[in-house]
Order: C-alpha cells, then sequence, then structure tokens
C-alpha cells in the first residue's frame, strides 16, 4: 500500500521519538555510571586528606588497632574529659558509695560553670541520672562539676582520681586538670589513649551507653538533640562524646555495633564539625568491612584498591 504524507509524517514523528528516547537513556546511563564511579571511590578517599590531626579506629572486642594517624600526638581532650568523669561516676554507683537514684542539690558555683551547659538551676535538686545523660548528651560542664564534686568530695580530690584512673587502664600521655574539659594549661591527651579509657570504660560499665545514646534530652522542659551527629545517621552508632575548644579543634569519640561486631574510632584535631564526623564515619564504615584486616584498611585510606 502507498504510504500517505500522513502516514510519512506519523513515521519520521515516530522514528525522531524513538531517537529522542534513546539519547535519553545514553545520557541517564553516563549521568548514573559516572556517578557510581565517584560513590565507589568515596570509601577509598585518604584520610591524610581529610580535616583531622589525630585518628585510631579499634575492634572493641579484641583491642585490635584496625588504623592510627598521629594516635600518639598530644591533643587537649576538650569534652571527650567527660568520659573519664562519667567512668569514675559509675565505678562509684557500682561500687555503693553513690545511690543511682539519688538527687544532688546544684550550688551556685556548678550552676555558674561557664561554657556548654544543660542549665542547670542554684537551689535545684536534680537526679543522678540526669546529670549523667545531661553530660553525655548535651556535654553540660554544670552536669560534669556537679558529678565531680558528687563522687570526690571536692574537684581537686575528684581530678587526682581522674589521672590514677588513666594511669590504671595505661594512658600515658594523657594529664587531666579538670573534670569537664574546658582549657586549662597542661591538659592533655592523645587519641590513642582516648581509645584506650573508652574501651576499658565500656568494658567495665556496658549499661553506661545509655546515657549517651540518647538523641533528645529533655530538662525542664527545654529539649536538645545529642552533640553526636552520627546517632541515627549510621547504623549501629550509640555513643558516644564529642568535644571542642579553639586548642583541641573538633573532637569526637564514636562507639558502634552491628551484630556481635564492635568498633570505636576517635578523631581528634579537626578542623569542622562535619570533617570530624565524616572522617568517624569513613572509619566506622572501614572497620566493619574489615573488622580484622588492618592491612586492608591501611590500603583503602591510602586510596589503594584491593584487587
Amino acid at each position: 500500500m502507498p504510504r500517505t504524507r500522513a502516514s510519512g509524517r506519523a513515521l519520521r514523528d515516530t522514528d525522531h521519538g524513538h531517537t529522542t528516547q534513546r539519547r535519553h537513556f545514553k545520557c541517564m546511563t553516563s549521568i548514573f555510571l559516572a556517578c557510581l564511579v565517584i560513590f565507589c571511590a568515596l570509601p577509598c578517599q585518604s584520610l591524610a586528606a581529610m580535616p583531622v590531626r589525630a585518628a585510631i579506629l579499634i575492634n572493641m572486642d579484641t583491642g585490635a588497632v584496625l588504623y592510627s594517624r598521629n594516635p600518639d600526638l598530644a591533643i587537649p581532650p576538650a569534652s571527650l574529659t567527660k568520659v573519664m568523669t562519667m567512668y569514675l561516676a559509675m565505678d562509684q554507683i557500682q561500687a555503693g558509695k553513690i545511690k543511682l537514684g539519688e538527687k544532688i542539690r546544684i550550688t551556685p558555683e556548678v550552676a555558674s560553670v561557664g561554657g556548654s551547659s544543660m542549665h542547670l538551676r542554684a537551689g535545684e535538686r536534680v537526679p543522678l541520672p540526669q546529670l549523667l545523660t545531661g553530660m553525655a548528651v548535651v556535654s553540660g560542664n554544670d552536669a560534669a562539676t556537679a558529678v565531680a564534686r558528687r563522687a570526690g568530695g571536692n574537684e581537686r580530690q575528684f581530678v587526682r582520681a581522674m589521672n590514677q584512673k588513666a594511669k590504671a587502664v595505661g594512658m600515658k600521655q594523657t594529664t587531666f586538670k579538670n573534670p569537664t574539659g574546658l582549657p586549662a594549661a597542661g591538659q592533655k591527651t592523645t587519641a590513642r589513649d582516648m581509645a584506650l579509657m573508652t574501651r576499658a570504660y565500656l568494658r567495665a560499665h556496658p549499661s553506661a551507653l545509655r546515657y549517651h545514646n540518647v538523641t533528645l534530652f529533655t530538662h525542664r522542659d527545654r529539649k536538645t538533640r545529642n552533640t553526636n551527629a552520627l546517632l541515627g545517621q549510621v547504623p549501629g552508632v550509640n555513643g558516644l562524646k564529642t568535644g571542642w575548644t579553639v586548642a583541641s579543634g573538633y573532637n569526637l569519640i564514636v562507639t558502634a555495633q552491628r551484630g556481635k561486631t564492635r568498633m570505636l574510632a576517635v578523631v581528634m584535631g579537626g578542623t569542622s564539625r562535619v570533617g570530624r564526623d565524616n572522617a568517624a564515619r569513613r572509619l566506622i564504615e572501614a572497620g566493619f568491612r574489615y573488622p580484622t584486616s588492618p592491612k586492608k584498611i591501611q590500603q583503602m585510606f591510602a586510596g589503594k584498591r584491593k584487587r
């Protein structure tokens, strides 16, 4: 049958439509492949290119160091100090020297402590678990001071106990000067020491994680989100503590568990909160990918691929 003008136009229009669809498909395929290449390359980015001064990754079950970068570089701990404060408080609770159900009266001195705060008021009586949670979640310096005074009698005695505990768990390059992490001459630590402290703390008091994995903290109707942004964002992350001062930069201890495998990462001296969090995220993901292979993790962060 002879082809009419109308049918010819229809065929041409159909051919044009098919051509357009093919071009669109090729374009979308190219974009997808480009994104896939970029995504696959991300885990292999060198940690040396990330804005942190020191880092360490530990398999919490075995204690094996899976990755480290400047692990013994001295850096102020900032609010990572509060993990040791909580460690000693949990020790005293376990020993029966402090009752978990007791309420602590807040003095004017405690209420006036500067820096990050859970906004305690002089004269109020606050349950100890609330203070521990405020210390862990919103990094309350007032809460840390209140707990330290109750557990140690006074801050000086408590700080002495902090340094004794540090030596007992093998922290060879750490000196604490206060229970909060507020700037103080001579207060220093390392990523390795923070990892040793955290592992010992959670092995002694595994239930303490309940204070660290609260995503939203409420005190007197004031709601505050956990300073650890990886909670709820990275699968398995269940703690632990952030820290920052001008001298220290952005610090972070992260703990995570997937199945029966547990990981612990410490990053210190970050130049930004986002950079610090991304570095910790990469370490945790690498740890779960290769939980018993430091060499493969070193290759990942050196930008090398496994053949």
